[in-house]
């Protein structure tokens, strides 16, 4: 669970974050405009995939929505990523994510 703190986030757990920018295909489209919330529908899908939305925003511009979550690893992203992409409604870029402090320290090893 996140609790907001000055627009950073804590995370309970100390899984790995993750980037995913989608776009909508054109039957995705039509079922956001039909049925709105399923946006929220599907994130409680990927909360039983074990991918927990921690951030999520629709955007303009080359990309729909970015969304940020955690996850135990990779693997469990790549399933995400072939459950909703096979559906035909969605395509996602994924990308893994390094907290800023992480990132400094690992390069002064």
């Amino acid at each position: 669970m996140c609790k907001m703190k000055k627009r950073m986030f804590v995370r309970e757990k100390d899984l790995p974050i993750y980037i995913l920018l989608s776009n909508l295909t054109d039957e995705g489209w039509k079922t956001i405009k039909g049925k709105p919330e399923r946006i929220k529908e599907v994130n409680r899908e990927l909360e039983n995939l074990g991918v927990k939305v921690l951030h999520q925003y629709a955007t303009l511009g080359p990309h729909d929505f970015v969304n940020i979550v955690d996850a135990p690893d990779n693997k469990t992203i790549v399933k995400l990523s072939i459950e909703l992409g096979s559906r035909g409604t969605i395509q996602i870029i994924s990308m893994p994510a390094i907290p800023i402090d992480e990132f400094i320290t690992s390069i002064k090893k």
